[in-house]
């Protein structure tokens, strides 16, 4: 069977340069050194008559690995395969190819000439066809798609969005169709480019793979050339094997340098390694080797960007939007205009000789995009296929520029503190950690494409302020002698500095021993845990104590007592990441003296669990380890009791006739109930129920399901209104509003909506509740028109804006 695989291999070469089409449809067939790699991550017990999907098939070079390596198992029964392929050139060929396995095995094959996209949406929305087609679902799927942008107004960016589906890439697209047509426990294989792992144009697909399928295996290749190297595509790939429906376990990664394996090498990582469990953009991390993660090896860069209060934006000015106002050389009222060509390590060239203008008229039109003068990093956001380092950063020295504002181009990311520079320790500090070479290898890991975008540079994790400051200070006390070799030896030296007190070190070794992950052992969970016991720096663990505390004065005791300092806007990540867990864990009670406390009410708080308060007394006595494993034996206990408890709190909602949810208490949440058992019902009836928004969990109810038949699919849960209701007889969508501490559906939050669901099928109503009629009577200028107004205490009226009733008499009964 070999000999056949090579005579598929060999038609591959012969007609690889005479295809007509070959740009305009992206086609890159498989060698067969990949394909039979391909081939060997399919689970050997998965094979017994395995229905194979192709998409995408060329002249079947995955497919006549497949049925080769099928034939040599030598299993009983049928095995189908549904080859599907849009250029008609090449069907003879595939139906050849893929015919030559007949002899050997009881074989069903299906050669479908058709566009992949428009085919598998046929299938996936039969349910809504005038004339249904089969359900078709596939044990198999092996796919080598197609790699080509998708225009946001092209058909095929239409069909993805109604079945739910918004990526920007025919690869993308493929593999998220393909997972849609794969059967639970089904096995999915492809060959893909590595650009999806990161960045925010790929969220959408990565969390459709990490809610539908297990990543079981990756293999990058090291060299960006060799997986095409005969069409010469630059393009860094990956092999991604995905499990549909299983749970995640480890995963396996593989390099080798090209297709011929020869330096193969595998390792077995957690999958916390490969998705930081805390990541909102769920960026996916290929480690290449087993040593200790970045972050591991240096446990002083936990720090986000939004903790050091630092931002990171793209340079605001694009060039060819303002192509009038460019100017070559200063003129006057002109401004600096700088491109990555300007900046050289620390040094600016500027103006400078070059294709790109100098300068940039300053204006009414460029007037926003404009920065003052002052310290900024930074990073070239393009870099080409072969360059040796990812990320390139640069500083601007404002004594260097005699103008008061400056331009950056789009091509730069910029950090900057809310539109302002630096401190130029800072600056400089950020300047050496970026261009360090750890810190090149650490981006590498997450990164799979030319382009840093700034979502890439907020993702990422930094040492703390004070080290920032310290490297910089060292590279302005010694910045004409710095060089790479320098650089990096100075950057790992400052990062291996301890800056944190032996009280945080030690809270952190106690959050490990409770069993904690890693994403809570930082110094932002130790200082939660020191504030909740009162253990300021002088104190003894024994005289820890119990107040009632508060996040913001969490945050102003980790202030007041360690100096650290965090931004204002991290309330929420303290919250989160880390008081959630605290109480999750039963180490922490929320709301001990009033627990039907509203969740977002400003006096919520916080109290030591009364077992945790004593063994962490304990801490550094002889009767530690004792009291550890009493404490860690009961805590499973402790947790389903704490659980309770918060549950019994909660408000029941009908919205069935024996269906209730629960959520959270509250003022806003008690006019929800009301939206549901007393204002649906008169207006609504018979409504089908669709999405319940809950303070606490966010999401009390969504059907999903029900959305995406109306032609809406929405991933931002935080952008819906509280309440959507569909009115079946009618064909209405009700979206309502609960008024008590937000405001009403006003022009905005009416643009917002009519937005967010302007592909709906259904007629669109807009409805704001208040509780009583002195909380509409705050809002009732903004209130938007054509919208409806409903109150809790006067629920058999509505009040029209403007609506469809005019003028009229009322019937006095």
């Amino acid at each position: 069977m070999t000999s056949i695989i090579q005579q598929i291999d060999k038609i591959r070469i012969e007609i690889n340069s005479s295809l007509t089409k070959k740009n305009e449809l992206s086609q890159f067939f498989t060698p067969y050194q990949i394909a039979d790699f391909m081939v060997s991550l399919f689970d050997e017990k998965k094979l017994k008559s395995p229905c194979l999907l192709d998409a995408g098939a060329g002249i079947g070079s995955l497919s006549g690995s497949f049925l080769n390596k099928y034939s040599q198992i030598k299993l009983d029964g049928e095995a189908s395969v549904t080859a599907v392929e849009i250029d008609e050139m090449l069907k003879p060929i595939l139906k050849q190819n893929l015919n030559l396995f007949h002899d050997d095995l009881n074989l069903d094959i299906d050669i479908i000439s058709a566009d992949f996209i428009e085919w598998s949406i046929n299938i996936l929305q039969s349910d809504y066809n005038l004339f249904p087609v089969e359900k078709l679902n596939f044990s198999h799927v092996i796919l080598n798609p197609p790699y080509k942008k998708i225009s946001s107004t092209s058909l095929h960016r239409k069909l993805l969005r109604n079945v739910g589906i918004e990526t920007g890439n025919l690869y993308s697209a493929f593999v998220a169709l393909a997972i849609n047509l794969l059967q639970e426990n089904g096995e999915l294989v492809a060959i893909i480019p590595r650009s999806f792992c990161n960045g925010p144009y790929f969220k959408t697909f990565r969390k459709l793979i990490l809610d539908k399928t297990a990543i079981k295996h990756i293999h990058l290749f090291k060299s960006r050339n060799s997986a095409f190297h005969e069409d010469k595509v630059l393009q860094e790939n990956i092999i991604i094997s995905l499990e549909k429906g299983t749970k995640q376990e480890n995963v396996l990664i593989s390099t080798s340098t090209d297709a011929s394996f020869s330096d193969y090498i595998e390792n077995s990582y957690e999958f916390s390694r490969i998705v930081q469990p805390l990541d909102t953009e769920l960026f996916i991390h290929v480690p290449t080797n087993s040593e200790p993660s970045f972050t591991e090896k240096y446990p002083s860069v936990h720090y986000s960007l939004s903790e050091l209060g630092i931002e990171v934006s793209t340079g605001p000015v694009v060039d060819f939007r303002v192509k009038e106002y460019l100017r070559n050389e200063p003129e006057t009222n002109s401004v600096p205009l700088f491109y990555p060509n300007h900046f050289s390590g620390t040094s600016i060239n500027w103006p400078k000789i070059m294709k790109k203008p100098n300068a940039l008229i300053r204006n009414i039109q460029t007037e926003k995009s404009l920065y003052p003068n002052g310290y900024y990093t930074v990073i070239k956001r393009f870099s080409s296929k072969e360059e040796k380092r990812r990320i390139v950063a640069g500083v601007l020295n404002p004594n260097t520029i005699d103008y008061s504002v400056i331009g950056f181009e789009n091509g730069l990311n910029v950090f900057h503190i809310n539109k302002n520079g630096l401190v130029p320790e800072i600056a400089y500090g950020l300047f050496a950690y970026l261009n360090s070479l750890e810190v090149d290898n650490y981006f590498r890991v997450f990164n799979g494409h030319t382009q840093v975008n700034a979502t890439d540079l907020r993702t990422m994790k930094y040492p703390s302020k004070d080290i920032i400051f310290e490297i910089g200070k060292w590279i302005l006390e010694n910045i004409n002698y710095i060089n790479q070799d320098i650089i990096d030896q100075k950057v790992k030296e400052f990062l291996l500095m301890q800056d944190t007190h032996p009280h945080i070190v030690e809270a952190i070794k106690i959050l490990k021993m409770l069993g904690f992950p890693k994403e809570q052992l930082n110094d932002r969970s130790a200082l939660c845990l020191l504030a909740l016991i009162n253990l300021t720096p002088e104190k003894s663990w024994e005289q820890a104590n119990n107040p009632l505390i508060g996040i913001t004065p969490i945050m102003n005791f980790a202030l007041e007592e360690y100096a650290k300092k965090y931004a204002p806007n991290t309330r929420e990540t303290f919250r989160r990441y880390s008081m959630h867990q605290f109480v999750s864990a039963g180490l922490a009670l929320y709301n001990p003296d009033k627990p039907d406390r509203p969740v977002n009410s400003p006096k919520a708080v916080y109290q030591i669990a009364p077992a945790a308060l004593e063994l962490i007394k304990k801490y550094n006595s002889a009767e530690w380890h004792i009291a550890l494993a009493t404490y860690l034996a009961s805590i499973t206990t402790l947790v389903e009791r704490y659980a309770k408890e918060r549950e019994q709190n909660k408000l029941p909602v009908r919205i069935e006739k024996n269906k209730s949810i629960y959520i959270s208490p509250g003022e806003h949440s008690e006019l929800i109930k009301s939206i549901i058992e007393d204002f649906a019902p008169r207006y609504v009836p018979n409504g089908q129920l669709i999405y319940v928004g809950d303070t606490g969990d966010k999401i009390g109810y969504f059907d999903v399901s029900l959305l995406n038949s109306l032609g809406v699919s929405i991933n931002l849960h935080g952008k819906m209104p509280d309440v959507v209701i569909y009115y079946p007889e009618k064909n209405w969508l009700l979206l309502i509003e609960s008024v008590t501490s937000h405001g009403p559906v006003d022009g905005k939050r009416h643009e917002e909506l009519a937005k967010l669901f302007k592909n709906c099928i259904a007629g669109i109503v807009y409805v704001t509740a208040f509780p009583n009629r002195s909380a509409m009577t705050r809002y009732l200028s903004v209130i938007a028109w054509e919208t409806e107004v409903w109150v809790a205490d006067a629920p058999s009226h509505l009040i029209h804006f403007n609506g469809t009733r005019f003028l009229g008499p009322y019937n006095d009964e």
